[in-house]
C-alpha cells in the first residue's frame, strides 16, 4: 500500500527545520554525514504512528485457523507448522537481517538489525525516528556506567531502553525488536576504538554487566525470574576474544586472534557464558575475526557445543555483517560462496546481518553442500524468537508490552536515570588540597576552555541515536556562575593547532578558577579507528600545562575519553588540582560534571579499566596473551596480570568523603574438603589441587560461605561507594592473577554512617583458577580476600 504524500503545514515546517539543523551539522562534522543523511531520508516519512506489523490477524480468515497462529500451543509446535508449510524459496529469504514478507501465510518482513548500547539508536535498519517520536533518551556509553560498579543501575538503563524500544514500535516507528547490544567483549588492549562500548577489562564486571542489562532490556526481573513474553530481543556480542578493529594495516576482518585455552577459560568466555546462562540473552552474534584458525561464525565448537550444547543458549545466533562473505573472500576459508554459507549454517549459525546467505544458500542446497534441514534448524529458532516476542499473537498493541506507549520514550523518570548514571559514573582521579568542590558563593568568575566544552554530541559516544535534550559542560556551568566565559583553545579534539592558546591564556589570567574540557572523541576513537597511542591528541597537553601556568589557581581538568590516556604530567603537576574522568556522558553529562565540580553530588565513580603509561605501545596490539613472560619483556595485560606501573589503577577513583573498611570478625576463615573427595596432585606445580568438575556441583554447593565487610563513612557529605571485593593467592605463579575481582556492592552511606555489606562466596567459582589447558582447578592453602588495604585470609584444607 503506497502512503500518501501530503503533509499538513506544521509538519512542513517540522521538517524544514530538521533540514536546517542537519544541513548544519552535515558540513560542521563529516564524520556524522552518514547518520544525518540517514535521519534526513527518514524525515521525508509520513509522521504518522502506524499499527506495527504482525502475524496471526485475527480478522483475517485466510491465517486465523493455522495452527501456528494458536497461542494455546507451545511455541516448537507452532514454529514447526510454520516452516512446514514454507518452500524452499520462502525459507531462504529468512536467512537474512531483512527477512522477507510471505503474504500467502500473513507473515510481513521483519528486520532484526536494530542498535541500543546505551540508548534506542539510530543505527541498523529497524528504528525510524521520523514521526511521533523523534529521540530516545541517551544513558552515558557503556565503558563510563560501568564504572558505578553499580548492577541494579545497569538494570535499570537495560529496563528503561527495553520500555522505549517496545513504545517505539507500538507506534509503529520500527520493524522489528531485536536489538544487538550489549557488547561484552573485554576491553583488553587501551588503543582499541570501540572499547569505550564494553563494561571494561575485567570478567566478573563484564559479566554482571551482561546479565544485569540483558534482564532489564529482555523484561525479565532484575534477579532473575522470567517474564512469560520478551519485551525486546539483547544480543550479546561479539562472540568471542574479539578487540582490534584497525590498528597498524591489521583489521578485524582477517585477524586470527590466537588465544590459549587458558585465557579463553578465564577472561574472553566469561561473559558471554554469564550473558547466556545467567542473563538469558536471546541472541549471539559471532564476531568477524578467526580465532585459532577459524572463523567464529563457522566455529561448530564455539556455536553449537559450547553456546547451545555446555551453556544451554536458547536463542538465535546472528552473525556480524557480512561476516559470511569474508569467509570465501577475505579470510579465503571456503572454497566457494556456497561452502561458507553451509559452514555458518551448519556450524550452528541461524540469521547473516547482510543478504549473503539469502543469495546462495539454494544453490548451496542444490550442490549438496547444504541440506534444506539445516536451513530448517535455523529457522525454528528465528521463528522461535519472533514468537516469543509476542509478533505471531495477533495486534501487540492489544497485548500486555502493547500498553507502553511514546510517553515513557524520553520521559522524566529515564531522563533523571541518565543524570543518576552519569553522576554516579564519573571518575575523580585527583583532588589535591581539596580543590573541589568549588564554593558555589566564592567563584565569582569562571573560565571554560576547551574543544570538547561546547558540542553537545561529543557527549554521547559510539552508537548513540538522537538524543532528548543536550546541555553542553559549558551550558550547564553558566548555569552555575553568570560570569561563564568561554575559548575553545583547539579548533577541533585533534588540536593539531592552538590557534586560540593566547586567548585562552589571557582568559585564565582573568578568571578565578578555569575548568577546562579535553580528551578524545569519535574523530579519534571509534569502530574501525584505534589509536596507536595514549597521549592526548596534538597539543592538548601543551595547552593544558600553558593555561595551568597562567590561572590564578590550580585548575580542574575534565576528561572526556572512552579509552585511557597517559595524563602523568597532569598527575604530578601541582598546578592541576582537580582532574575528572567523564567517558563519554549521555545526554545528561553537561550536568553531571557541573553537579560535581560544584558539589552537588559527591563522585564515587571506579575506573573499569587500567590507565597504561605511554610506553605500553610498544606491546603489538595482535598480541592476545594475558599473563606477563618476563622471559620476552612482555609485560601482561589488565590489572590481573600487567606488570608495569599504571598511570592510573584499575579500581581507583576518589571521593569528597573517606571510607574505611573493616573484615568482620565472624567471617568464615577455613574451608574443609572432606577426604573421601579424591585428590589430585597438579604434575606441573606440586600444588594439592581440585579439579572443579571432579567436585561436583553439590560438593560446590556445600562449600558456599559469606564475608562481611562493614563499611564507614568518616566525611559529613553522603556519597554512593561502591566497594570492591578481590581475591588473590599467596603467589602469581603457574598463571595466577595478581589479584580478580570477585564481587561488588554500590552502597548510598550518609555523612558519619556505618553499614555492613555481605558478599556471599563461591569457593568453586571465586577463589578457583584455570590451569594452562583451561580446567579450573581449586588450590589448597591460603587464598586472600581483600578489600581497600584490608586482607582477610581464608584457607582451603583437605
Amino acid at each position: 500500500m503506497e502512503a500518501s504524500i501530503s503533509l499538513s503545514s506544521h509538519t512542513m515546517r517540522t521538517h524544514a527545520t530538521s533540514f536546517h539543523h542537519a544541513f548544519i551539522i552535515f558540513f560542521l562534522h563529516p564524520r556524522l554525514r552518514y547518520l544525518f543523511l540517514l535521519l534526513l531520508v527518514q524525515a521525508l516519512a509520513i509522521s504518522v504512528a502506524q499499527t506495527p506489523p504482525f502475524s496471526c490477524d485475527p480478522s483475517n480468515p485466510s491465517t486465523r485457523t493455522l495452527t501456528f497462529c494458536d497461542e494455546a500451543l507451545p511455541i516448537d509446535k507452532r514454529v514447526d507448522d510454520l516452516i512446514m508449510r514454507m518452500s524452499l524459496e520462502e525459507k531462504v529469504p529468512q536467512l537474512g537481517d531483512v527477512a522477507a514478507a510471505i503474504p500467502r501465510l500473513g507473515v510481513p518482513s521483519y528486520k532484526w538489525w536494530s542498535e541500543a548500547l546505551h540508548g534506542v539508536s539510530s543505527w541498523g535498519r529497524g528504528i525510524h525516528f521520523n514521526a511521533t517520536v523523534r529521540a530516545a533518551t541517551n544513558f552515558p556509553q557503556v565503558i563510563l556506567t560501568a564504572a558505578a560498579f553499580n548492577p541494579q543501575l545497569w538494570y535499570k538503563i537495560g529496563q528503561a531502553i527495553g520500555n522505549e524500544a517496545r513504545a517505539i514500535y507500538n507506534v509503529g516507528q520500527a520493524e522489528g525488536l531485536t536489538f544487538w547490544s550489549p557488547n561484552v567483549n573485554i576491553f583488553r588492549d587501551p588503543r582499541w576504538g570501540r572499547g569505550q562500548e564494553t563494561p571494561g577489562e575485567d570478567p566478573t564486571t563484564a559479566s554482571k554487566y551482561a546479565v544485569a542489562f540483558v534482564r532489564g532490556l529482555q523484561g525479565d526481573a532484575f534477579r532473575g525470574d522470567k517474564s512469560p513474553r520478551l519485551k525486546a530481543s539483547a544480543c550479546c556480542k561479539h562472540y568471542t576474544a574479539y578487540d582490534m578493529d584497525n590498528w597498524k594495516g591489521n583489521v578485524r576482518y582477517t585477524f586470527d586472534a590466537r588465544v590459549t585455552a587458558q585465557d579463553m577459560e578465564d577472561t574472553y568466555q566469561p561473559p558471554f557464558r554469564s550473558c547466556v546462562k545467567e542473563g538469558g540473552a536471546s541472541c549471539v552474534m559471532c564476531s568477524y575475526n578467526k580465532v585459532n584458525g577459524v572463523p567464529t561464525c563457522a566455529d561448530y565448537n564455539l556455536l553449537t557445543k559450547t553456546a547451545r550444547g555446555s551453556w544451554g543458549f536458547d536463542g538465535y545466533i546472528a552473525s556480524d555483517c557480512d561476516s559470511v562473505a569474508l569467509i570465501y573472500g577475505a579470510h579465503g576459508y571456503a572454497k566457494s560462496p556456497e561452502e561458507a554459507v553451509a559452514d555458518v549454517l551448519k556450524a550452528g549459525m541461524d540469521m547473516n546481518c547482510g543478504d549473503y546467505v539469502q543469495k546462495y544458500a539454494a544453490s548451496a542446497v542444490q550442490k549438496q553442500l547444504l541440506s534444506e534441514a539445516d536451513i530448517d534448524r535455523a529457522l525454528r529458532n528465528l521463528f522461535s524468537l519472533r514468537m516469543r516476542l509476542g509478533l505471531f499473537n495477533g495486534d501487540p498493541q492489544s497485548q500486555p508490552s502493547g500498553s507502553i506507549s511514546a510517553s515513557q520514550v524520553c520521559s522524566k523518570e529515564h531522563r533523571d536515570l541518565a543524570l543518576e548514571a552519569a553522576r554516579d559514573s564519573i571518575v575523580l582521579l585527583k583532588n589535591r588540597a581539596n580543590l573541589l568542590p568549588l564554593s558555589k558563593s566564592k567563584v565569582r568568575s569562571l573560565g571554560v576552555i576547551g574543544p570538547n566544552a561546547n558540542i553537545g554530541y561529543k557527549l554521547l559516544g559510539n552508537y548513540g541515536g538522537p538524543p532528548c535534550e543536550v546541555i553542553t559542560p559549558l551550558g550547564a556551568l553558566q548555569s552555575y556562575v553568570s560570569d561563564t566565559r568561554y575559548v575553545a583553545g583547539c579548533a577541533t579534539t585533534a588540536c593539531s593547532t592552538t590557534s586560540s592558546k593566547n586567548e585562552a591564556v589571557q582568559l585564565a589570567r582573568s578568571v578565578d578558577y578555569v575548568v577546562m574540557i579535553m580528551g578524545l572523541d569519535q574523530d579519534l576513537e571509534s569502530e574501525g579507528l584505534d589509536r596507536v597511542d595514549l597521549l592526548l591528541p596534538g597539543m592538548q597537553q601543551t595547552l593544558i600545562r600553558s593555561v595551568a601556568r597562567a590561572a590564578k589557581r590550580p585548575i580542574v581538568l575534565v576528561l572526556l575519553c572512552g579509552g585511557p590516556v597517559d595524563i602523568t604530567f597532569a598527575k604530578v603537576d601541582k598546578r592541576i588540582g582537580g582532574i575528572l574522568w567523564a567517558g563519554y556522558p549521555g545526554e545528561a553529562g553537561g550536568l553531571a560534571i557541573s553537579h560535581i565540580i560544584f558539589g552537588d553530588h559527591n563522585p564515587g565513580g571506579r575506573l573499569p579499566v587500567t590507565w597504561y603509561p605511554q610506553n605500553f605501545t610498544r606491546v603489538p596490539m595482535t598480541d592476545m596473551r594475558m599473563r606477563a613472560d618476563p622471559a620476552s619483556g612482555y609485560p601482561g595485560r589488565t590489572y590481573r596480570f600487567y606488570t608495569g606501573k599504571p598511570v592510573y589503577r584499575f579500581g581507583f577513583g576518589l571521593s569528597y568523603s573517606n571510607y574505611s573498611y573493616h573484615f568482620h570478625a565472624k567471617s568464615r576463615t577455613s574451608i574443609y574438603l572432606n577426604n573421601s573427595i579424591s585428590l589430585r596432585t597438579s604434575t606441573t606445580s606440586g600444588i594439592p589441587i581440585h579439579d572443579i568438575k571432579s567436585l561436583g556441583s553439590s560438593t560446590c554447593r556445600s562449600l558456599e560461605f559469606s564475608a562481611t565487610v562493614s563499611v564507614t563513612n568518616h566525611s559529613p557529605m553522603a556519597g554512593k561507594h561502591p566497594v570492591l571485593l578481590y581475591s588473590r593467592w599467596p603467589s602469581v605463579e603457574h598463571g595466577r592473577p595478581a589479584r580478580q575481582l570477585i564481587g561488588f556492592k554500590s552502597l548510598h552511606l550518609e555523612g558519619g554512617e556505618q553499614r555492613n555489606v555481605v558478599f556471599p562466596l563461591r569457593p568453586c567459582k571465586h577463589l578457583s583458577r584455570a590451569k594452562s589447558d583451561g580446567t579450573k582447578v581449586l588450590d589448597k592453602g591460603s587464598h586472600f580476600l581483600i578489600v581497600g588495604e584490608q586482607e582477610h585470609e581464608v584457607s582451603i584444607s583437605y
